[in-house]
């Protein structure tokens, strides 16, 4: 009896230790931000800061960040979440990696959070280049080996960069104390969900108002699009891209594009693959299988608009395209729009240039943003 008694004391006695000590951030009780449509994202914002989990795409069960989000004028000691890296919110000097992410602070509203850019050759946003040329902003040179001294001279408080499977991780990068946050979305599953991410930006840049008021437009924007494609009466077939050196990449059923173009009510001839990147196939397979389709929608990089006589230059197999023989190809020249800068973000203004080509019975849509007609 006496020895229960005893044990029954000690464990009181720890009991009461642990509720005199500090909560952690495991133990508050926090409020999960909902995403509607983002599944490799989650948020959890507790009184005074946030904890955000990104699962690892390539490893399903696996994290593959975790961060906590605790705001810039906060005392210097505060929780964190375990196996978590710190990051002071609003970010004030970052650098970006992508000219996706530049485009995005300027949806944003946030261009003066910005101390610096890597490939910036790469970078086709107006305001990037002409900051690098006075020197509001600092060019940190290639995104592959960045020069470190610069970043850390321009006190960067945080580091945006786009993950990769079995890449090895960062570098030098991974030795400076500055926040690497990794940017997954091109690893979502639909168009909407990548575009979701568009609100984690927005709470790291503490523009959370502008980036819920952006996806809202997006998200409502894509789903009356798509429900004015099911009003039209024409369904035509199309096929995407050409042919790169010995290969054509098109996109997989289960890509975004793929997505997108079964959102825009078409027939797509690869829509029952189940990949969701692209698959590289030899002419003659595009040939069997997409050759008679309606209309050819393709991206190329060039100074100049191309012309039918350059396209056809390319490739002597492409006049048995029936869409050359039929005069509708479309191209988009990603040198001149902002087709890789926007669309991520804004697929909206992507699915409406799908319908406006694919359904010409459907009126009073916008102007063509990225794809036009080859004359």
């Amino acid at each position: 009896m006496k020895h229960f008694l005893f044990c029954l004391l000690i464990a009181v006695s720890l009991f009461s230790c642990r509720g005199h000590q500090s909560p952690s951030v495991q133990q508050e009780q926090g409020d999960t931000i909902a995403f509607k449509y983002a599944r490799l994202i989650h948020i959890v914002r507790y009184q005074d800061h946030s904890v955000v989990t990104i699962d690892n795409p390539w490893k399903p069960g696996k994290v593959l960040h975790r961060y906590t989000l605790i705001p810039r004028d906060a005392a210097a000691q505060q929780p964190m979440a375990e196996g978590s890296t710190l990051v002071r919110v609003p970010l004030q000097r970052s650098i970006i990696f992508t000219s996706l992410h530049a485009a995005l602070l300027s949806q944003l509203e946030a261009q003066q959070q910005l101390a610096g850019v890597a490939d910036l050759k790469y970078m086709k946003v107006p305001w990037i280049q002409e900051g690098c040329r006075n020197g509001t902003l600092i060019d940190c040179g290639d995104g592959m080996s960045p020069v470190i001294e610069k970043i850390i001279d321009a006190e960067a408080d945080g580091i945006l960069l786009s993950p990769f499977e079995n890449s090895g991780g960062y570098g030098r990068l991974e030795e400076v104390d500055i926040p690497l946050i990794e940017c997954a979305e091109y690893m979502e599953a639909s168009p909407l969900a990548r575009a979701e991410w568009v609100r984690f930006y927005g709470l790291l840049y503490g523009r959370e108002r502008q980036a819920d008021s952006l996806f809202a437009v997006v998200d409502s924007t894509y789903q009356a699009l798509k429900q004015l494609a099911l009003t039209s009466k024409v369904r035509r077939s199309v096929l995407i891209d050409k042919q790169t050196g010995s290969v054509w990449y098109v996109p997989g059923g289960h890509s975004t594009i793929g997505q997108m173009l079964q959102d825009a009510q078409c027939d797509y001839p690869f829509a029952d693959d189940d990949h969701s990147g692209s698959l590289s196939l030899p002419f003659e397979t595009v040939l069997e299988r997409a050759g008679q389709a309606d209309v050819w929608l393709f991206r190329y990089d060039a100074q100049q608009p191309i012309t039918r006589q350059r396209l056809l230059s390319e490739q002597p197999g492409y006049p048995q395209l029936r869409p050359v023989r039929e005069g509708e190809l479309y191209g988009c020249n990603v040198m001149t729009s902002m087709f890789y800068e926007e669309s991520p973000f804004r697929p909206d203004l992507l699915l409406g240039d799908f319908i406006q080509i694919l359904h010409p019975d459907i009126p009073n849509l916008p102007p063509l943003r990225y794809y036009f007609k080859v004359e």
